[in-house]
C-alpha cells in the first residue's frame, strides 16, 4: 500500500526481517543513501544495521543499495543523468533486501518504498517498541511520470527557522518530492543575508507588526485589513543557514531552488535601499524618493516597485551572484508576478526612460528588467524561470522556464512558445486554499482545494501536441503563508494534501487511470505513517479544536468567482 503508487509490483512468499545481525551494503554511488537508511532505522528500532564486511553484499540478512546502468530498470522522464535516473527496483525475499537505482537517487526512493512496507513506527526518532521490523516479499519497480515534482514555501510572509525548513524537507523527501521552491523575499520581509549589502537583512528581514487574517470591507464598502497583531516578527538565514538547509536537502535528494522576487513584491528591499525605488536615483547609494517606504504589514499587493534604473538592474545582479554561488540549483527564481504599474505610469523618470530603452509601454519595461536579470543568472550557466507574467510585454528568453500559476494558461501558452514549464495552478495546487466549506476552517482562503481536488492534478494542458508536451517538465503545490503563522498550521495546510500531490506527480497515468477510491485505500494507511512523522495532518472531519481560528477573517471565494478573476488577468497571453 505505498503511496504514490508504484507502476508495478509482483508480491512473493514470507517476509524479510531486520535483526540485530543485519547489514546494509552499498556501492560508493550509494553511500549517502546508506548512512540517511541507518539513522532512520537506528532511531526508531534501536537496532545496529552495520555496515556489511567487503564481499558480503551476496549473502543473506543483508540489504543491499547499489546504482546499476540497468535497461529493465522503468524509464522515467528525460534529466540531465537520463531517463532512468530516479528509477529504482525493490526486490525483497525472506534472506535478503536488494535496492537497484539508475542514480543514487533511485536508490533512495527504493529505500522510501521499503521504508514504507515496514510498520509506520519505523518513522519515530525513538524507540516504542521491539518489533519484529519484517517487510513482505516483494518486488516493486518504479519511475517518476515527471523531473520537476515540488513544493514551493514561502518563508517572507511568516519565517520558518532552518530546523522547521529541513522538517518539511524530510516530509517531502518522504513523498518523493524532489524540488523544494524557497520563496526567499516578498514585501513582507527579505530573507536572505547578502553580504554586499547588510541593510537587506538589517532593515529588511523584520516588520514591526502583522496584519491578523483577511481585508474587511468597512461603512463605505473599502477594505481594509481586519487588524493587526502589535508583535514584530522576523527572521532571516545566514550564508551557512542556506549551505546547511541545502547540504540536508541534497543528502535526502531535495533540490532547494531559491526565488528572488523582482519588479513588484520588493517593499522590504526598498525599505532596506530606498533609492532603488520609483523616483529614487537607483542601486544601493542612489538618492531615496521622497516618501520612503517601510516594511509592509499588510497582506496582499503592494504598489511599490523598483525603479528601471541601471543601477537598480545591477544591484539584483550583485544579490543573484550571492544566490548563485550559495544555491547549486539549475534553476534560480527572479519573481514576475503581480507586478502594479501605477508607479511606472505616474512617474516622469520612469516613462523617460521607457523611451530611452525604445520600449512601448509598462508591460515592455517589466520585460526588460526580468530579461536583464534572466541573462545575468543564465551568464551563470544556469536558467531562470519565474511567475507565468513574465510571458507578458514578448520579449522572454527562450532559455526561461516559466512557472504557471493563473490557472493552466500560462502553461499553454509557454509550451507553445517553446519555453519549458512549472504547473502550479492556483484551482488544483495551492496548498494555503481552504480545505472545506465548514465554517470552522480556520481563515478560510479562496476556493476549497480538497485532498481528491490535488488528487486529480494534471500538469500538462489540454491541446498540446506531443513536442509541446514535451515541455511540461513538472509541476507542484504552492504554500502560502500569509495566514499560516505556526509549523503546526503548516502542517495542517500541506498534508494529507502533499500526498495527493506526490501521487499525481510521480504516478499521474503511468500506473494506469486514476482511482480515487483506491487512493483513499492506500492514503487511511499512510496516515499512521504522518503520525508516527509527527505531523499534524488535517483530519478528513474537519480541523479539531486547537487548529481553528474562531473571529479572524478569511477571504473565500467561490469557483466561479476565482475562474472569473483567473480569466481577466490572463487575457493577455491567452493563445
Amino acid at each position: 500500500m505505498l503511496v504514490p503508487r508504484p507502476r508495478r509490483t509482483g508480491p512473493g512468499a514470507g517476509a524479510f526481517e531486520i535483526t540485530p545481525s543485519t547489514r546494509i551494503a552499498a556501492d560508493p554511488a550509494s553511500e549517502p543513501v546508506r548512512l540517511y537508511l541507518q539513522q532512520t532505522l537506528r532511531g526508531s528500532t534501536g537496532l545496529p544495521v552495520r555496515d556489511a564486511d567487503d564481499g558480503a553484499s551476496s549473502g543473506a540478512d543483508v540489504i543491499v543499495l547499489r546504482v546499476a546502468d540497468d535497461p529493465s530498470l522503468p524509464a522515467g522522464p528525460a534529466a540531465p543523468e537520463g531517463e532512468r535516473a530516479e528509477s529504482f527496483r525493490l526486490s525483497v525475499t525472506p534472506d535478503r533486501v536488494e535496492v537497484v537505482g539508475g542514480t543514487a537517487a533511485g536508490v533512495f526512493y527504493g529505500v522510501q518504498a521499503l521504508l514504507q512496507l515496514l510498520p509506520p513506527d519505523v518513522y519515530r526518532r525513538g524507540r516504542v517498541g521491539t518489533g519484529p521490523w519484517t517487510v513482505p516479499a516483494v518486488v516493486v519497480e518504479d519511475a517518476p511520470a515527471f523531473a520537476w515534482r515540488g513544493v514551493m514555501l514561502d518563508v517572507a510572509r511568516h519565517f520558518r527557522t532552518k530546523h522547521e525548513v529541513m522538517r518539511v524537507v524530510d516530509q517531502l523527501a518522504a513523498h518523493r518530492i524532489n524540488r523544494l521552491h524557497f520563496h526567499l523575499t516578498e514585501d513582507q520581509g527579505w530573507r536572505i543575508e547578502i553580504r554586499k549589502y547588510p541593510r537587506l537583512t538589517e532593515v529588511g528581514s523584520w516588520r514591526p507588526e502583522s496584519q491578523v487574517g483577511a481585508h474587511v470591507a468597512d461603512d463605505d464598502g473599502v477594505l481594509r485589513p481586519a487588524g493587526f497583531d502589535g508583535r514584530p516578527h522576523g527572521g532571516y538565514y545566514t550564508q551557512d543557514d542556506v549551505r546547511e538547509i541545502v547540504a540536508y536537502a541534497a543528502d535526502r535528494f531535495v533540490t532547494v531552488v531559491p526565488e528572488i522576487e523582482t519588479p513588484g513584491h520588493v517593499r522590504a528591499a526598498l525599505a532596506a535601499y530606498p533609492s532603488l525605488g520609483v523616483g529614487g536615483s537607483g542601486g544601493a547609494t542612489g538618492t531615496p524618493p521622497e516618501h520612503p517606504v517601510g516594511v509592509w504589514t499588510e497582506w496582499g499587493i503592494a504598489d511599490d516597485v523598483l525603479n528601471a534604473e541601471d543601477a537598480t538592474v545591477d544591484f539584483f545582479r550583485d544579490v543573484l551572484d550571492e544566490v548563485v554561488a550559495l544555491f547549486p540549483s539549475r534553476y534560480i527564481g527572479i519573481g514576475g508576478d503581480e507586478c502594479p504599474k501605477v508607479q511606472w505610469e505616474t512617474d516622469p523618470r520612469t516613462q523617460e526612460r521607457i523611451r530611452e530603452l525604445g520600449l512601448q509601454d509598462e508591460e515592455q519595461l517589466q520585460a526588460w528588467i526580468i530579461g536583464q536579470l534572466a541573462a545575468h543568472v543564465e551568464s551563470h550557466g544556469r536558467r531562470a524561470f519565474g511567475w507565468d507574467e513574465i510571458l507578458e510585454g514578448g520579449t522572454l528568453s527562450q532559455s526561461a522556464t516559466v512557472l504557471s500559476w493563473r490557472g493552466l494558461t500560462g502553461a499553454r501558452t509557454a509550451a507553445k512558445r517553446g519555453h519549458d514549464v512549472i504547473s502550479a495552478p492556483d484551482d488544483q495546487v495551492y496548498l494555503d486554499y481552504r480545505q472545506s466549506d465548514l465554517p470552522t476552517e480556520p481563515i478560510p482562503v479562496s476556493i476549497v482545494l480538497t485532498v481528491d481536488d490535488v488528487f486529480a492534478f494534471d500538469p500538462v494542458p489540454s491541446g498540446l501536441t506531443d513536442d509541446e508536451r514535451a515541455h511540461v517538465i513538472g509541476g507542484q503545490g504552492n504554500m502560502w503563508t500569509e495566514h499560516v503563522d505556526t509549523a503546526r498550521k503548516l502542517d495542517y495546510q500541506l498534508f494529507p494534501r502533499v500526498a495527493a500531490l506526490a501521487e499525481a506527480l510521480w504516478a499521474a497515468d503511468v500506473t494506469g487511470p486514476r482511482d480515487l477510491a483506491e487512493f483513499r485505500g492506500r492514503l487511511a494507511e499512510h496516515t499512521a505513517r504522518l503520525e508516527a512523522m509527527g505531523i499534524e495532518y488535517r483530519h478528513e472531519a474537519g480541523p479539531f479544536p486547537w487548529e481553528q481560528r474562531p473571529g479572524v477573517p478569511g477571504r473565500p471565494h467561490s469557483r466561479e468567482e476565482r475562474a472569473a478573476y483567473i480569466d481577466a488577468i490572463t487575457a493577455n497571453i491567452a493563445e
